[in-house]
């Protein structure tokens, strides 16, 4: 969209009209002055260059969007009045055309160039407002292929990043132990926990490159590792989960609750001994999902929570995530409630679920 690539394209293209028709009046035996001929056409069209490229600029985003009606209501009247601006200016320029009227006035030669260009000039303009209209098309269509290649991302090192924590050798170790432990006094809570490890690792595999799922999934995957979480804990941990019966079919992006409860976890929770706290509610807010995880523990440091060994990464990509997702109509806050309590809090837009299975994006449907 840049001027020098309309008006040097135009003024080229007038050029070789103005070639073709000077050599085609020698073969027919007229002399005609060649600058004559360069200058008409190539003033003719570096001025359309002109003309289409503050449409570009100015009207980009009415011609990319504009309806057939007010395309024959609005644009077709604009396209006449618009040519005849064009041909006003040009005609100034060259008082002594049409060289077989030369008594003319101005207004008198305007009209008859004004109808002789009418048919050239309405294509030239149509052409125009036709291309505008389809390089922003193809704009916004490598807009949501890199977006849509953005998530895919995201979601992977979401999904990498759980996985990691999952397979993190202290928290195998620390569940296997449990397991072992269980094996000796209750056979039938370390099948279960076994069976909870192995849920956790097959509902993450599963998911594969859904972006957005069903409230009630995420809820089910956050559940199970709370379950598990509940064991290592024994005890020192009291939680409660609260959600709006109204927003189990909302979609959600995947894996969005769980990187924060394992963040509180891990920078707050698992540093009490005793009376920890964690609470989860998801509610329904001015037309948006609004989900608060609020957890006991140290306060936050400079208001983030991040640490060499990769813990904070889960917020960051969620983070990410939301503003990939929803841009400005999300947002995502973490601070301290008191001094043994920090809260995060996430915003995003309510969208239900159409199938059990739906999955989409931003921009898909």
């Amino acid at each position: 969209m840049h001027p020098a690539f309309f008006i040097t394209a135009f003024t080229l293209l007038g050029i070789l009209f103005a070639l073709q028709e000077w050599t085609n009046m020698g073969l027919e035996g007229y002399s005609v002055d060649p600058a004559l001929v360069f200058e008409t056409w190539g003033l003719q069209y570096f001025l359309w260059g002109v003309i289409c490229w503050l449409l570009a600029r100015i009207f980009r985003q009415f011609i990319q969007t504009v309806s057939a009606a007010r395309m024959l209501t609005v644009v077709l009247p604009a396209s006449f009045a618009i040519f005849l601006i064009e041909d006003m200016i040009w005609v100034s320029f060259f008082p002594r055309l049409p060289m077989k009227h030369p008594g003319m006035s101005y207004w008198h030669r305007v009209a008859f160039n004004y109808k002789g260009d009418l048919a050239e000039s309405l294509a030239i303009f149509w052409f125009a407002f036709f291309f505008v209209r389809g390089v922003g098309y193809y704009q916004e269509l490598r807009e949501k292929e890199t977006v849509a290649a953005q998530l895919e991302t995201q979601l992977a090192n979401a999904r990498i990043a759980a996985l990691r924590m999952q397979l993190n050798p202290h928290f195998l170790f620390n569940t296997m132990n449990s397991i072992s432990s269980l094996m000796r006094s209750d056979i039938e809570g370390a099948d279960s926990l076994l069976e909870q490890l192995s849920s956790l690792l097959r509902m993450t595999l599963e998911r594969r490159d859904i972006q957005l799922i069903p409230l009630h999934d995420e809820i089910e995957f956050t559940e199970t590792y709370l379950a598990m979480q509940d064991r290592r804990y024994t005890g020192r941990v009291t939680r409660t989960l609260e959600v709006d019966p109204d927003l189990y079919d909302a979609l959600v992006p995947a894996m969005i609750l769980q990187p924060i409860v394992e963040n509180a976890y891990a920078h707050g929770l698992s540093k009490m001994e005793r009376g920890g706290e964690l609470a989860i509610k998801v509610r329904k807010l001015s037309g948006h999902v609004n989900a608060l995880i609020t957890n006991t523990g140290p306060p936050l440091n400079n208001g983030r929570r991040e640490s060499p060994n990769g813990h904070g990464m889960g917020l960051t990509n969620v983070r990410n995530r939301l503003q990939l997702h929803y841009g400005t109509d999300s947002s995502f806050s973490i601070s301290d409630l008191d001094r043994n309590r920090v809260q995060v809090e996430i915003t995003f837009p309510l969208q239900l679920a159409a199938t059990s299975d739906e999955s989409t994006t931003r921009y898909g449907a």
